[in-house]
């Protein structure tokens, strides 16, 4: 149903069995997936390319102009993926010439007051809680949750499967699989009920554990923590994606807690 009372450019794509509420606004240069809902006074913005079942809720803005004093005005997109949810109040900035696009994953929970920065990319299955802040050029991995109130600096990558506690400063990189807290923030260890929640066997936890005992204890620096586990760990997918994770931490990894 398209109320009235909503404002759709001309130009805008959307699909079958889109809902748009009274003073939702649409503009030109967007497109809108199947079954998705624009709830009234949300903003989709030139460059949206919202997906299927997606929910927009009040007062959100998808794909304003990014915050960047680098920005000239390129034409850019924020993109989100189907089954992804944007809660009210959320701002998502759309990319710069950097990647040209923000993207949001499929499946993903974006709670109230959430701002993405231009040309992040957050993976599928990404949960970030309320007034989670995220800085440019930040990446965030499947399954990754962020709590609530937290601030990740620009050009952060968080890894997949990653829990990062509310409140939360990140000017660090935190690895795949981990739990991050404290401040400054640190590794607390293996984010081991999100992997239970998501059928990772006991075996595997314990691979991965035995990964982390090396980079975190086992070794008096990163270089030499990453050379043990090449020799001493069996391979497997895991021990790759830590290993290259850790390799490209452009920032450097979160610190141990002592």
């Amino acid at each position: 149903m398209l109320s009235n009372l909503a404002y759709i450019h001309t130009a805008a794509q959307l699909g079958e069995n889109v809902t748009v509420d009274p003073f939702a606004v649409i503009h030109e240069d967007t497109i809108i997936g199947d079954n998705t809902h624009i709830h009234s006074h949300a903003v989709i913005m030139p460059g949206a390319r919202i997906g299927n079942n997606c929910k927009i809720f009040s007062g959100a803005i998808i794909a304003s102009a990014p915050q960047d004093l680098k920005f000239l005005g390129e034409k850019t997109t924020a993109e989100i993926g189907d089954n992804t949810t944007i809660r009210e109040f959320a701002t998502i900035n759309r990319g710069t010439k950097d990647k040209m696009r923000t993207v949001i994953g499929k499946n993903v929970l974006v709670m109230a007051y959430v701002h993405i920065a231009h040309d992040c990319i957050i993976g599928n299955n990404v949960i970030l809680a309320n007034a989670v802040n995220i800085a440019g050029h930040v990446v965030v991995g499947d399954y990754a949750v962020i709590g609530g109130l937290a601030g990740v600096h620009q050009f952060v990558h968080v890894g997949k499967h990653s829990m990062i506690s509310g409140g939360s400063l990140v000017g660090k990189d935190v690895p795949p699989f981990s739990m991050a807290a404290r401040n400054p923030l640190t590794y607390m260890g293996l984010n081991t009920t999100g992997l239970k929640r998501r059928n990772f066997s006991v075996e595997t936890i314990n691979h991965i554990a035995s990964i982390y005992k090396i980079v975190y204890n086992g070794s008096p620096t990163i270089q030499a923590a990453l050379q043990k586990v090449e020799e001493d760990i069996t391979p497997s997918y895991y021990k790759d994606e830590i290993i290259n994770f850790i390799k490209h931490a452009n920032r450097g990894i979160i610190k141990p807690a002592i």
